[in-house]
């Protein structure tokens, strides 16, 4: 009786915590950029989210506009450019930011689900106001 009740109450537990990281695992996930030019996939490490491109519209790409000279000679594809985005609630993932391999610049960045499974992804400089907003679709 008592391995019963011992395992039908890590099972609740564990079905419990499955079902409160669901919300936040819904950005998981392989989503096309605007217009078309990449393919990123999104995961979680540990409890944050990260975002690597998988694709890009002109492979072999090499990431030349970093400011970091060793990285420019290393491809866009396998780059992470999504880094250390938190959960918060509503369907927001903050306190990340984003890479733009055209630029070479990283902005902080304020993502939105929305309920089509689209991502709002904002990229700003010190306050979310001053920023740019693309979609990306979900794959």
């Amino acid at each position: 009786m008592k391995r019963t009740f011992a395992f039908f109450f890590f099972f609740c537990a564990f079905v419990i915590g499955l079902l409160a990281q669901a919300p936040a695992d819904r950005i998981i996930g392989t989503y096309m950029t605007e217009g078309g030019k990449a393919k990123v996939s999104i995961a979680r490490t540990g409890n944050k989210y990260v975002g690597t491109i998988v694709w890009t519209q002109t492979p072999g790409k090499l990431d030349s506009k970093n400011p970091n000279a060793a990285e420019r000679t290393k491809k866009i594809e396998g780059k992470h450019i999504l880094q250390n985005f938190v959960y918060t609630d509503d369907n927001t993932w903050e306190k990340g930011t984003i890479y733009d391999p055209e630029s070479g610049k990283s902005y902080s960045c304020k993502i939105t689900r929305e309920s089509d499974g689209t991502l709002k992804v904002r990229g700003f400089i010190g306050i979310s106001l001053l920023g740019r907003t693309t979609e990306w679709k979900r794959l």
